[in-house]
């Protein structure tokens, strides 16, 4: 009977490590996706609430090392579970910088919000898209254990790094032709790379979920 309670505390352990996992990946979509709208929108309304997010994401970050670390040394997982204890801390590492780059764009949303708009915004709008597409599709796969989802998730970075890539091409356009626009298209380039940076690790969960299900480490195999 007390081999059946150990196991069980076991057990509970590790689905509140997946739970902990998820409250920070939802945190840092929506930090993502409101710091996207307060650019789009031009509402700095918006921005108070993902810093108030930011500290959440903060706190959980070191909340889930503490519960990885502490079932790792006292629990001695082997097999699927200490691949599903390694993916977790390595997620969340990856969440965590997620939240860096919302941050990122925050500070350049503010600047863009001071001055009038350089541009419409189509590309920008498209690549926030699917980079948070990409983040909630990772997410799933790492709840589900879903390894062909992850796989189609990793495909999709090259299209970031396409629309990346284009606005660049279009905003060094604007500022070889008139030096004024270079402080505003300065900004929505770093917008776009803050956007493929979250893709990136995005793809990153998306290799853990895979090395998790099959213990294979495809990384910077992906996409051969």
């Amino acid at each position: 009977m007390k081999g059946k309670r150990i196991s069980e505390h076991y057990s509970e352990q590790l689905e509140e490590i997946r739970e902990l996992v998820l409250r920070m990946g939802g945190l840092a979509e929506a930090m993502t996706h409101r710091v996207i709208q307060a650019l789009i929108q031009r509402d700095s309304n918006l921005l108070p609430e993902v810093r108030s997010m930011e500290a959440q994401v903060n706190q959980l970050h070191i909340d889930i090392d503490e519960a990885c670390l502490e079932i790792i040394a006292l629990r001695q997982p082997a097999g699927y579970d200490l691949r599903f204890v390694t993916a977790a801390i390595k997620i969340n590492t990856d969440l965590e910088r997620i939240g860096d780059q919302a941050m990122n764009i925050l500070e350049e949303t503010e600047s863009l919000l001071a001055v009038p708009l350089l541009k419409p915004l189509i590309d920008t709008p498209k690549m926030a898209e699917i980079a948070q597409e990409m983040l909630k599709d990772a997410l799933d796969a790492f709840v589900n254990g879903d390894v062909d989802l992850a796989q189609r998730t990793i495909e999709r970075d090259d299209i970031v790094d396409k629309l990346k890539d284009d606005i660049f091409i279009e905003l060094v356009g604007y500022m070889s032709a008139d030096a004024s626009t270079v402080p505003r298209a300065m900004d929505l380039i770093l917008v776009s790379r803050h956007l493929e940076r979250i893709a990136d690790h995005a793809t990153n969960i998306c290799e853990y979920v895979i090395f998790m299900e099959q213990g294979k480490d495809v990384r910077h195999k992906a996409r051969t």
